[in-house]
This record gives structure tokens, sequence and C-alpha cells, in this order.
């Protein structure tokens, strides 16, 4: 694999506003497809496909790894287990002990709702807040929506989006790019 190419400056001629990257637009799901393993074939890191419905095959084409999602909500569920078991053991067995009809101070089994009940709470708490940080989220403002033609992502057109801090990026060549992958309408797209 060749090494990156240089970053080149995402700033515009003279002080105006800086460049947050390119956008492409197409017209068709296949399309779409094509034009993500394309971009994806180029090495660029800091891209997106936006599709108006779910397009199959677009995460394989995009080359997108698997989450590591199920970590954070197994390592919740395995704390919330924990805290449950040791919260109830020092309760009963250690901070009152109280001596009913000669049953032990501890036992699992009296002990299993509410085990089950912060396991599934905790490992809930991980599966959102995992999302939440994983998708870097809440993003009120994003530099897309401020694209006339991209409002129409949500209906009939399919776009790319390439960020001018991906270590690749050169304004030129992925225009170029863009256009190699079928993109009829290629618009630069600045920050705030």
């Amino acid at each position: 694999m060749s090494s990156p190419a240089p970053r080149k400056s995402q700033a515009r001629a003279g002080s105006g506003p800086r460049l947050w990257g390119l956008l492409g637009e197409l017209t068709d799901a296949q399309d779409l497809l094509h034009a993500a393993e394309i971009v994806r074939d180029a090495g660029y890191t800091r891209w997106d496909a936006h599709a108006p419905y779910p397009v199959h095959g677009l995460n394989d084409a995009m080359g997108i790894r698997q989450t590591r999602l199920p970590l954070f909500v197994l390592g919740g569920g395995l704390t919330g287990g924990a805290l449950a078991l040791l919260m109830q053991w020092w309760m009963n067995a250690v901070d009152y002990k109280y001596l009913i009809s000669g049953k032990p101070f501890f036992s699992l089994p009296a002990n299993i709702p509410v085990f089950f009940e912060l396991t599934v709470l905790f490992a809930a708490l991980g599966a959102f807040g995992g999302m939440l940080a994983f998708n870097l989220l809440p993003e009120y403002n994003h530099p897309l929506f401020r694209s006339e033609r991209f409002r129409r992502a949500t209906q009939d057109r399919f776009f790319i989006s390439i960020e001018a801090r991906d270590p690749r990026f050169d304004e030129a060549t992925a225009r170029e790019l863009l256009a190699r992958a079928g993109c009829g309408h290629i618009e630069a797209v600045e920050e705030a």
C-alpha cells in the first residue's frame, strides 16, 4: 500500500471559511455502492455515504469494520451483575445480619431477581452510552446541513462525502475521484 499523499492546505484563497470537505451526488443505489467501493479503494478513512433508505451491501462496499459496542454491553452487564451480588451480600451478610427461620445470611437464589434487573439495566446503559460515544453524538449541527442539495438525502438522492481532515485529502484529487465514481454534482462544503 502506498503512503498517504501529503496533505494540502484546507483553507480556501483568502481568509474565508475553511473547507469541511466535498459532497458528491448520485441518483441510484447501485451507483452509490459502486462509488463507495471506489472511495474505499482509494484509501480514504474520513468519509461517509448517505442514502434515503437502507442500501443492502453498503457496509461491505464502505469497508466498515464490526462495531465494538457489544463489548460495552457485556462490560455493563457484568458490572451490573457484580454490583448487584456485592450489594446484596454486603447488606444481608455483613452490614445488617438478620436471621430469618435459620436460613443463611446470603444465598444466591433469593438474590436472582435483583441480580437480573441490575445486569439488564447496566447492559442497556452501556449500549446507550457506547452508541452515543462511538457515533460522536449529540451533534446538534453538521456542515452538510447547509447544503441545499443534501436536503434530498432523505427523499430520492444518494451522496458521498469526503472530509477535508482525511490524511489523503487533496481537493482536486478528491473532486476527480468523485467524478470518476459517477457523481453528477460535486459541491465543496465549508465549515461553520
